[in-house]
């Protein structure tokens, strides 16, 4: 099973993603984030194996909320 975390600061995109994602047996969506702070603190709770991470939200722009979640997270 692949955990999934999805951040996106649009509610409709994060659910859209994830209706896609689970009509897959082995992905499961864990956790969802709509800034990228909330994003990495998520991260850091439930470890997701893959992290969907969009370029452009508010709090932590996608790049640098994939650099912190890389920094603690290695393997993500």
């Amino acid at each position: 099973m692949i955990k999934v975390l999805i951040a996106d600061d649009e509610p409709l995109i994060r659910s859209g993603i994830r209706a896609v994602l689970e009509s897959t047996v082995d992905i499961v969506v864990t956790a969802e984030a709509a800034d990228g702070r909330a994003a990495v603190e998520t991260a850091l709770a439930c470890r997701p194996d893959v992290a969907l991470v969009d370029i452009k939200m508010p709090v932590l722009d996608g790049l640098a909320t994939v650099a912190e979640i890389r920094r603690h997270l290695p393997r993500v």
